[in-house]
């Protein structure tokens, strides 16, 4: 009984790490993770790379999920006075031919408001991301309350370098 719950465990640890695909090696969504304050957060986000892998430019458009009773695209900005807020992206996120867009903390991220239940270490969220070529994109993000933010928190556009 321990190897067997070992081996699921193992498993579901393997699948979370396994990048989701759009198409035959169009969109791939890359190392998800979401993640609330609290237990009684009534927001959260989700954090992960978008890879196109795809000869056309592409754009995230919007996210949905059942996680909550509105889910926007949101980045930082630095306001006048220097203070940095959460703004919604009503255009989406550029995804070019070949690139890789990033959405990480303190910069462009899924932003869920109105939790409809609480966010659970190790449980899975399922959004659906639409872009405007690729279409629907259905993933399912792994909460990752313990996760630290990377290096300087700011997302960053990356162009893929050719094989």
């Amino acid at each position: 009984m321990l190897l067997r719950r070992t081996f699921m465990v193992a498993a579901a640890a393997c699948a979370f790490a396994l990048p989701t695909f759009a198409g035959e090696m169009g969109i791939m969504i890359k190392d998800p993770y979401s993640r609330a304050a609290g237990p009684n957060a009534k927001t959260g986000a989700a954090f992960f790379g978008i890879i196109n892998h795809t000869g056309q430019d592409d754009r995230l458009i919007a996210a949905s999920s059942d996680i909550a009773k509105r889910v926007e695209l949101h980045t930082h900005i630095e306001t006048a006075d220097g203070i940095m807020q959460m703004r919604e992206v009503k255009d989406g996120f550029p995804v070019e031919a070949g690139g890789m867009h990033m959405l990480a903390r303190g910069g462009d991220h899924v932003m869920f408001m109105g939790l409809t239940r609480p966010m659970v270490q190790g449980e899975m969220v399922t959004v659906t991301l639409t872009f405007e070529v690729a279409g629907d994109i259905i993933v399912e993000i792994p909460v990752d309350l313990e996760r630290k933010p990377a290096a300087g928190g700011m997302a960053m556009d990356h162009k893929m370098p050719s094989n």
